[in-house]
């Protein structure tokens, strides 16, 4: 089963430098710290799907469409308890929702949304190599380099394995779809045990690979794949670091996209 995120494309994002992506995707979570407001992080928020959609990193959205739904579920009925307005729509006994509550946890709705959809665009539009070099160009030690890159390559491998022995027990008779959500539920828990023994093997396999081939963090190395910054690159981190300053001058000078004050 190929759970892999990423898809080889020949849009304007896929051809960026790794460098101009990772630095695009900090900025953009930045951008989604600066206002509280749900009109002005659902703005965010299309523009980064709009992104998305422009470099065909929506099918990897629709692979974690039921993510990022809870996220924006959980979001809008949790965070209203968490906060506080003056405005009251509804009170019992010591729970009180406001309207600014309400609007506030829609914010953080869309902004969990958008941190989540920033950063499978650029899962979806960068290979793991590529990010290696750009960590690694980018000055960041080899060692902590390679632990990123790896972590990133087991997730669809990890992911990969869960579902080939859910499939497994189904086969067998194991009924997952039947009775409510929280027996549907319980029914997964054993299936944790060969999942954790299956994460242990592999794990332990590529420690053992690592350790025949004479691997060395420290060892000098070259690369067959060497990212240059071009015109386009310098231009679109240029807009993206004006866009932040504008914005952040917007919520920190004029005080704009802010629907409970104190919080971020």
């Amino acid at each position: 089963m190929n759970l892999s995120i990423y898809r080889d494309d020949k849009t304007w994002l896929h051809h960026l430098d790794p460098r101009t992506k990772l630095c695009g995707t900090v900025i953009i979570f930045i951008i989604c710290l600066c206002f509280n407001n749900p009109l002005y992080t659902s703005a965010v928020a299309l523009g980064v799907f709009a992104t998305a959609v422009s470099a065909k990193a929506h099918k990897a959205l629709w692979k974690l469409r039921y993510i990022l739904l809870l996220l924006i579920l959980f979001s809008v009925l949790l965070w209203p308890f968490f906060t506080s307005g003056n405005t009251v729509l509804w009170s019992w006994k010591f729970l009180r929702l406001t309207k600014e509550s309400l609007f506030y946890g829609i914010a953080m709705g869309f902004r969990l949304s958008t941190f989540v959809t920033a950063g499978l665009i650029l899962l979806a539009t960068t290979r793991n190599e590529e990010i290696t070099n750009g960590l690694i160009k980018m000055k960041m030690p080899y060692p902590l380099a390679f632990a990123f890159s790896t972590a990133l390559r087991l997730v669809p491998t990890f992911a990969g394995a869960g579902a080939t022995i859910v499939q497994a027990q189904v086969s067998r008779g194991l009924d997952i779809e039947s009775k409510n959500i929280l027996s549907r539920f319980g029914k997964f828990i054993p299936l944790a045990v060969p999942m954790f023994i299956s994460a242990i093997r592999y794990t332990n396999l590529l420690a053992m690979a690592l350790e025949s081939r004479g691997f060395s963090p420290n060892a000098p190395r070259t690369f067959y794949y060497e990212p240059k910054m071009a015109k386009k690159d310098w231009v679109i981190l240029c807009f993206l670091i004006i866009l932040l300053l504008v914005l952040l001058y917007m919520r920190l000078i004029l005080g704009m996209g802010v629907i409970i004050q104190g919080r971020i």
